[in-house]
């Protein structure tokens, strides 16, 4: 996500486009057929994605209009290709017949651990840069099953975020469904549950949904959530989390949240501006009587959600990194390390610093190397072995 202009400034609005939607999902690649074979090896990861594609051409795309219904497939990691002379991120992606699909990722998952990954982007994304972040996620965190992509129609414009909000909202019963159906599988023990920015506001509620109508005893599979740059209202998270998504029921079933957070996020900053409320995934004091306790204290003055059992907070501002500082658990070093741990399943690391509240955690530069190489730890790429 990247800074909102907040003035000065108009608002890119999204049109219907010079093609009927209807033209762009004629060809029978957008319609996958049952029993068709998809290369499992060379398209590793799924995806499910309410984005319209674009199967007029050799390659198909996912577009940033909504689709006309939910779409599964396989993807792998983005390539480089030359698109009418410019260089850009390509997909390489096939469709899959929504009992296929559902069919393989058992598979997948059977041969593992019984855990699967969901990744829910934010704000100011296309479907190769989810890809891109979805990868670098499972190569990242060597996570051991499955790796979903959850792709919602979001522009992929700065000018955009109105757009996005809007689709967002509007995919609110896809990606319920969607969870809820994943969570019911019997063979799926775990999910670890990671969004990015806005998808926050699409993962909460979605939790809550699956909690309050799901077939299943407890939703306890749904146990291991974090939220990395929330773009969500804190004040509404503080008081909707306890009653629903970390109920005392819930976390006696092993459910935690794990919030990604930083003062230095510019994103969140806009976005605060521009909501008029704090953002969970920045620890703004918006009560100015509690910023001067803070300092009268010595303390950093940075407020944090009020603390809930099952809920951690791990605030990233003292090793934030890139322009906006929106993305740290794919950019820096020390919140990727802390990231890796999380996913995994580790409640504690020996690199955070505690704070004055109990459930409230630093992540600082490590003085021992105080300029880390952030890329090859954040894009561990596994070693090629020699023949």
């Amino acid at each position: 996500m990247a800074i909102v202009p907040l003035s000065g400034c108009s608002i890119a609005a999204v049109d219907y486009g010079p093609v009927r939607h209807a033209e762009y999902v004629v060809d029978p690649r957008c319609t996958a057929r049952p029993g068709a074979s998809v290369d499992g090896e060379a398209l590793p990861y799924f995806f499910a994605t309410s984005r319209l594609p674009d199967c007029r051409t050799d390659t198909i795309s996912l577009l940033r209009h909504r689709g006309d219904k939910i779409r599964y497939g396989r993807f792998a990691s983005p390539r480089e290709a030359e698109v009418a002379g410019k260089t850009k991120l390509r997909t390489p992606l096939a469709f899959q017949d929504s009992g296929d699909w559902w069919t393989a990722l058992q598979a997948e998952t059977d041969r593992r651990q019984g855990r699967v990954l969901l990744y829910v982007h934010g704000y100011r994304e296309t479907f190769e840069t989810t890809s891109k972040d979805a990868a670098q996620i499972a190569r990242m965190t060597g996570f051991d099953g499955p790796v979903i992509e959850y792709s919602w129609a979001s522009q992929g414009e700065v000018l955009s975020y109105a757009v996005d909000e809007t689709n967002m909202y509007h995919d609110v019963r896809n990606f319920r469904d969607f969870l809820k159906t994943l969570a019911e599988r019997p063979w799926v023990k775990e999910i670890v549950v990671v969004s990015h920015s806005l998808g926050a506001r699409l993962v909460i509620p979605a939790i809550a949904y699956v909690d309050r109508t799901s077939s299943s005893a407890d939703s306890s599979n749904i146990s291991n959530v974090i939220l990395a740059s929330p773009d969500i209202d804190r004040e509404t998270f503080e008081r909707d989390i306890e009653e629903e998504v970390l109920s005392a029921r819930r976390v006696a079933n092993n459910r935690r949240i794990t919030a990604y957070v930083s003062l230095a996020d510019k994103a969140l900053a806009a976005s605060r501006a521009l909501h008029g409320y704090p953002r969970l995934g920045s620890p703004y004091c918006f009560d100015p009587f509690e910023a001067a306790d803070l300092k009268a204290k010595g303390l950093p003055v940075r407020c944090y959600p009020v603390s809930v059992a099952g809920l951690t907070v791990v605030d990233t501002t003292d090793v934030s990194r890139s322009a906006t500082g929106h993305s740290n658990f794919l950019r820096s070093a020390v919140a990727c390390r802390d990231f890796v741990d999380v996913v995994a399943g580790k409640r504690t690391r020996p690199d955070r610093m505690a704070t004055h509240l109990a459930h409230v955690f630093r992540l600082l530069p490590d003085p021992a190397d105080p300029k880390p190489a952030d890329e090859a730890i954040c894009n561990r790429i596994p070693a090629v072995e020699a023949p």
